[in-house]
């Protein structure tokens, strides 16, 4: 007999409403601190703030990146994870960016970044949406996983 289980429900924050203030619904609990962890965390990179980020991933990340492109795979370990991240930024000239759209929480904990990538890396042009499903344990990110609109257009950029 197989068990069906209901998906959890997730809270959708929007970053500014018509009146400039960020809408969010609240929900009890870690979901909404972790969603700015998050929130912290794309800011961190953007800038390649390594100390914040640094306090944000546990030493043992996971980090999995889809496709076939060399930056495709499963990273592990916060070396090997920000050693990925500064290739987005080294290999892009600094032009590399996730522009952060949408933030979604789960009671459990889980949240999910949705964001806009660009960059420019020889001669070739990012252009693609993605979404990150981060795991979090005792405030601090476990995993991220990525998932991109367009794959073929990211494994085309970094190929």
């Amino acid at each position: 007999m197989c068990a069906v289980s209901t998906p959890p429900k997730l809270v959708i924050d929007r970053p500014c409403s018509a009146g400039g203030q960020r809408e969010e619904q609240h929900i009890m609990g870690s979901a909404i601190d972790n969603g700015d962890l998050v929130r912290q965390g794309y800011e961190a990179f953007n800038s390649a703030d390594l100390e914040t980020l640094g306090r944000l991933f546990t030493e043992g990340v996971s980090w999995i990146t889809p496709g076939r492109s060399s930056v495709a795979g499963h990273a592990r370990g916060r070396d090997a994870v920000f050693a990925q991240f500064g290739r987005y930024g080294g290999e892009t000239r600094g032009t590399f960016r996730a522009e952060l759209k949408q933030v979604l929480t789960a009671p459990d904990g889980t949240v999910i970044g949705v964001h806009h990538n660009g960059g420019e890396r020889n001669g070739k042009q990012l252009d693609t949406d993605c979404c990150i499903v981060f795991e979090f344990e005792d405030g601090r990110v476990v995993s991220g996983r990525e998932y991109f609109s367009d794959l073929y257009n990211w494994d085309q950029f970094w190929s």
